[in-house]
């Protein structure tokens, strides 16, 4: 590097469990060169991924919004003219005053997710809507699912350090593809391998990046992860595996856990999850002997309708073997339960009315045509204003996403980077900064520190933060609150120390990353105080319906649900008609929709393609890239086959999420996917989708 280049230290604020500590090449006030990870960082140690590390080519990309805009044409054209700031918000907060006014406050619908995962720009939204009263949301698009069916157990979204991975005997990746995700998951698991002769084993629906990487591939049918779950803690305690002494300390009912899974060894688990009797024996054979085994839980095999029982199942495996008593063992989905923040400020959560309704966001296409469920028995939405997602392409249904925002009566403003979807089918477009154009906090799900992110070079031409646009709308709207009338800057510092954490000067101070390190001591995080219930034990029994959650309101088929970890065939099952079971699973070039705009990233990604198993698409007579029509009930996508005989027959895999228009027709893969909920409470079902395959 040239040392005439100065260096700024920055955070990944992309929805991925690293958070990755960056450093920065700044060339002059307005144009980075190279992003690179921060070495000093104890968890990203340097390494970020491709996409991240190409991201001058994202910042200064020539199709960034740089002026708001007007709809001129018909919604969805792309027809739009220039308009001033001033003119822009005065008619956003027109409208959603005409809207107030006609059909009440509840008909106007702040969306937002984490395009951004900076608290006072992914946030601050939440202060205009509980100060205004608009309709609440319900954040089920993501990690829903996952977080329940791991609380179920362990009471607490925390878990063993995810740097001791470096220190165990045996990584298991369960339902996430790091390489793709979360590199540096890798990081650690490899130099396990390399400096403890650790084994690395991936637990996945088909053979990706990470499974290659693997010492041992369990390549299941989708769904399917609790019966693998069942059969492998059944091993345990057959063959003396199971830590009888820790389970009568720590957990709640081992007794009838043994009992119950007398009937679900290897030989019940193999038909329901397509794996061989002996790939099952020697998994469960090498958790039994290599204590020091750190279970690293995704979100991918969550992404069913069972999957809080699919979760809750294999984060009971740690405890059936007393792993947790292990450095280098336990299990970690993520560490989200440690940051005890205040963000009165950011949110004004003193205003919060849990009266008002609160829309399912992942059914938001049902929502937006008046499905009467969705608006409980209030007025249907009116008016928007969309900041950090891309509903257009990311939510499921997405022919009746399509139709409600090509509603008329519908107001939409949306804030972005680029020309998305969703911003083409919206009345006003205003253009957003990102993350080094602004200063932002962020707290981290894969690891453990508070980093603060600093503004570091000038946004292009008229870009504004999200802070920037609420507040704007809040005094056009007579929103009062004292978060509208401070910089981020101030209500990172106040929201800081409220928390009991510490000031931003104090934390600017540290070198090389500003980061805080809030991991508790190897007893609390390994749970040896005992688990966060009552009783201080795992719950194998947990009460569903009473598991910590961050949305309220039990929802989908909880009273089903089983009592003790089990296969739960709730799921959208193949039929005739529809023999194949598509999983969605993330894209190496992409972060869910985002870095869809980047040649880079289209170019490594390529055309969309469905992958199938060799024999299922001899069966159908399909050659490799020939056209195929995908599609179900709700309707269909046009793309490639390609053979590939890293799944079990019967499963399409479709990695997500390029660009609606890189499909012949510009229907893209979430057209195929359902709104419906997962129990117990809400959660968006990407995986959990049967489809017909036809020659196209």
């Amino acid at each position: 590097m040239d040392a005439r280049i100065a260096l700024g230290y920055s955070v990944c604020p992309h929805d991925c469990p690293s958070t990755c500590a960056l450093e920065i090449e700044l060339l002059d006030e307005k144009r980075i060169g190279r992003v690179r990870g921060n070495k000093r960082h104890s968890y990203t140690q340097g390494i970020i991924c491709a996409k991240v590390a190409r991201y001058a080519e994202r910042i200064h990309h020539p199709d960034r919004l740089t002026h708001p805009l007007r709809r001129v044409g018909a919604k969805g054209a792309g027809e739009f003219e220039p308009i001033a700031w001033d003119e822009a918000l005065d008619e956003i907060a027109g409208r959603f005053e005409a809207a107030e006014a006609e059909f009440g406050v509840t008909s106007i619908w702040p969306y937002n997710y984490a395009g951004t995962m900076g608290l006072v720009m992914r946030d601050g939204i939440e202060r205009l809507r509980h100060v205004k009263r608009y309709s609440r949301q319900n954040s089920t698009i993501c990690a829903n699912l996952s977080y329940a069916g791991y609380t179920a157990g362990t009471g607490k979204l925390a878990g063993a350090d995810s740097r001791e991975m470096a220190k165990s005997d045996l990584v298991v990746i369960w339902g996430t593809n790091p390489v793709n995700t979360q590199v540096n998951v890798m990081t650690h698991a490899v130099k396990a391998r390399r400096e403890r002769g650790a084994k690395i084993v991936a637990v996945d629906v088909y053979r990706n990046g990470t499974v290659e990487q693997a010492d041992m591939a369990m390549i299941l049918r989708p769904g399917t992860d609790a019966a693998l779950a069942c059969a492998v803690m059944h091993v345990l305690f057959r063959d003396g595996h199971a830590d009888r002494e820790y389970l009568a300390k720590y957990a709640d009912a081992p007794a009838e856990l043994e009992a119950h899974l007398r009937s679900r060894g290897p030989d019940w688990a193999s038909p329901i999850t397509g794996l061989p009797v002996a790939e099952i024996e020697a998994f469960a054979k090498l958790i039994g002997e290599r204590k020091r085994a750190f279970f690293r839980l995704g979100f991918g095999f969550t992404r069913s309708r069972n999957g809080a029982v699919n979760m809750h199942a294999a984060s009971c495996i740690p405890v059936v073997s007393g792993a947790w008593q292990h450095e280098g063992g336990g299990a970690l989905h993520s560490q989200g339960g440690l940051y005890h923040w205040n963000k009165a400020l950011i949110e004004a959560s003193e205003h919060k009315d849990a009266s008002i309704r609160a829309i399912d966001m992942s059914r938001i296409g049902p929502a937006l045509t008046g499905d009467p469920y969705d608006l409980a028995g209030g007025p249907p939405v009116k008016a928007m204003i969309v900041q950090s997602t891309n509903p257009m392409a990311v939510a499921p249904e997405q022919r009746k996403v399509r139709a409600g925002f090509a509603r008329e009566d519908l107001f939409v403003a949306v804030h972005e980077h680029f020309m998305t979807e969703t911003a083409r089918m919206a009345d006003i477009v205003l253009p957003a900064t990102m993350f080094l154009e602004h200063d932002d906090i962020y707290q981290a799900s894969g690891h453990s520190t508070i980093q603060f992110g600093g503004k570091l070079v000038e946004a292009p031409g008229e870009c504004r933060s999200n802070h920037d646009v609420i507040c704007a709308l809040a005094r056009r709207l007579g929103a009062e609150h004292p978060g509208f009338q401070m910089s981020p800057r101030e209500l990172i510092d106040a929201t800081l120390q409220a928390s009991g954490w510490c000031s931003l000067a104090e934390l600017e101070q540290k070198p090389h990353g500003h980061d805080l390190d809030v991991h508790p001591d190897f007893r609390s995080a390994h749970y040896l105080n005992g688990f966060n219930w009552p009783d201080k034990k795992f719950r194998f029994k947990p009460q569903w319906t009473k598991v910590p959650s961050r949305n309220e309101g039990v929802v989908g088929p909880a009273g089903e649900m089983p009592s003790l970890p089990d296969h739960w065939e709730i799921t959208e099952q193949p039929d005739a008609e529809h023999p194949f079971r598509l999983a969605t699973s993330p894209a190496r070039a992409y972060l869910n929709s985002s870095f869809g705009e980047t040649k880079s990233s289209n170019e490594k990604h390529g055309s969309p393609e469905a992958m199938m198993h060799p024999d299922d698409l001899a069966r159908l007579g399909i050659a490799n890239g020939q056209r195929v029509v995908v599609g179900n009930q709700r309707g269909e996508i046009r793309l490639r086959a390609k053979p590939f005989a890293g799944l079990r027959p019967g499963v399409v895999v479709i990695e997500s999420i390029p660009p609606n228009a890189h499909f012949e027709g510009g229907e893209g893969v979430n057209t195929l996917t359902s709104a419906d909920q997962g129990a117990p409470y809400g959660g968006a079902v990407f995986h959990d989708t049967r489809v017909w395959v036809r020659a196209g």
